[in-house]
């Protein structure tokens, strides 16, 4: 008979029941085996989980951050096409769709350049006649008088009426897309001030699930807008959207290639051509039945990134790294099988409130620059220069004490638009008095920019850290590879001691 101890709850909680029956208490016991059976398999499983957690590899953890068409996606992409191949190539296809996107948003801005121009004739009267432009709108949103004679014929009516389909096409790209799919505009002052816009900007977040992933996934998993393929032209490729770009292909290299259209794109003082997101040089190529994107296609194809985006994959095997000649030097295989995890920062001004705090256990942040922008504007805030407003935010970014451990490396973008700048005459001390009479050449503008950037990062950042900064053109895939290879090596460098692992 087991005694009970009056003065222990635990002790009579725990006894058999008062006139217990042998096959009452036999159920009893098994069902307190199976209770302590089960019991120990969650320890063990908690016990496996801890050890393999321990085994597991932290993963890197970076921050892209710059103003809205600085090339963050850009570098992002290249990351992925040079050490996640596999998940690159799942996601080519479904890329398609955002190529045709830009590609339709290309030709409709010249149209609408078109058409501005000719809306200024006598309600459309003419075949043929001439017209003496005044006030046309330049691409920064700025007005400029010019006197320049364009003679419109027939053609140019014509080529609206015959490139209207791609409007509805395009519509339906952005319902499929999402807002990552539509630029943001110019707003007003007494909007961006108030109460609601202010109480917008305070709100944050960090997705997975409504950046390119899930639209990657969504392309891949339902059928292109327009009329239902057939099985045939499914295996090639074919659908709604790829039929209409066919039958629109001829007249959209007639207006891009007009002479015209061309003299009236040359009075403005930025080249479409040298926005993110350019196609209409590849209509041929793009508005094929059979087109699958390339890589530099997928580099070069603009979705605008809403909010914080949350990006990750994993170091695949047989990648190496560019080992440095330092006294600590790491071991080939130290990142294989390591998740790497990548956070795109929308660029907008409305993005930019209380960031920071979320990012303080990052290990190195990817600070893009644009230096081609000096004579462009904020496309949400025409007041605002472009290039001021990328060196206001890397002050920001230098001065925070929640990121003063972190690695910062500077990527000066977009030298190639750039170079075609300085080919083309622009001066750069009509737009940045500072510049004074240095000779006006992409290599002395470029060490210019170089060394504003530096100075600010030396007198801003609250602790000694080094500089580390590189001329890029991220889409130009080859030479942002070489890039890559010595960034990924230095990211690399600043996890593990981070981690106090070297």
């Amino acid at each position: 008979m087991v005694r009970v101890s009056l003065d222990d709850p635990l002790a009579l909680a725990l006894s058999p029941p008062p006139n217990e029956t042998p096959e009452q208490r036999s159920a009893r016991e098994q069902a307190e085996a199976e209770a302590r059976k089960t019991s120990e398999a969650i320890d063990e499983q908690i016990r496996q989980e801890k050890i393999a957690l321990k085994k597991k590899k932290k993963p890197v953890k970076i921050l892209l951050l710059g103003q809205s068409e600085s090339g963050k996606s850009a570098t992002l992409k290249n990351f992925q096409l040079q050490y996640a191949k596999d998940q690159w190539l799942e996601e080519r296809l479904a890329w398609r769709a955002v190529i045709y996107l830009n590609l339709i948003k290309n030709a409709l801005q010249v149209l609408d350049i078109l058409q501005q121009a000719m809306s200024q004739t006598n309600k459309d009267k003419y075949p043929s006649t001439s017209l003496t432009t005044a006030d046309i709108s330049d691409s920064d949103g700025e007005h400029r008088s010019h006197t320049t004679v364009y003679r419109f014929t027939d053609k140019h009516r014509l080529l609206k009426l015959r490139l209207a389909p791609l409007r509805t096409v395009l519509v339906d790209l952005e319902k499929r897309l999402g807002p990552g799919s539509q630029e943001v505009h110019a707003i007003s002052r007494s909007l961006s001030d108030s109460t609601e816009n202010r109480a917008r900007q305070r709100e944050f977040g960090v997705s997975s699930n409504n950046g390119w992933k899930s639209i990657l996934d969504k392309l891949r998993s339902t059928p292109e807008p327009g009329n239902r393929p057939s099985s045939k032209q499914r295996e090639a490729g074919h659908d709604g959207v790829t039929d209409v770009l066919l039958g629109c292909k001829d007249d959209m290299k007639s207006l891009w290639h007009d002479p015209v259209v061309k003299q009236i794109l040359s009075h403005r003082r930025s080249k479409i051509e040298d926005a993110s997101g350019f196609f209409l040089d590849d209509v041929d190529r793009i508005a094929s039945p059979d087109y699958e994107p390339a890589d530099d296609d997928i580099v070069r194809a603009r979705l605008r990134t809403v909010g914080v985006q949350e990006h990750s994959f994993m170091m695949e095997a047989g990648q190496s790294l560019a080992l440095s000649t330092e006294s600590l030097p790491l071991d080939a295989n130290a990142d294989r099988g390591r998740e790497w995890i990548m956070y795109d920062f929308g660029g907008t001004r409305s993005a930019r409130a209380l960031w920071a705090a979320f990012f303080d256990d990052v290990d190195t942040i990817i600070f893009l620059a644009p230096i081609s922008c000096f004579d462009e504007r904020l496309r949400e805030d025409q007041d605002v220069n472009r290039l001021e407003d990328s060196l206001q935010l890397w002050r920001i970014v230098c001065s925070s004490p929640v990121l003063a451990k972190a690695q910062i490396i500077l990527f000066l973008n977009k030298c190639d638009i750039l170079h075609k700048k300085m080919k083309r005459g622009v001066s750069v001390r009509d737009y940045v008095p500072s510049f004074a009479d240095r000779k006006n050449d992409t290599m002395t503008v470029m060490k210019y920019f170089q060394q504003h950037f530096k100075d600010l990062f030396k007198s801003c950042s609250p602790e000694p850290r080094p500089f580390f900064v590189h001329f890029t053109s991220v889409i130009d895939t080859k030479a942002t590879a070489t890039t890559l290879s010595v960034v990924r090596e230095s990211v690399l460098r600043q996890h593990l001691q981070n981690a106090r692992l070297i």
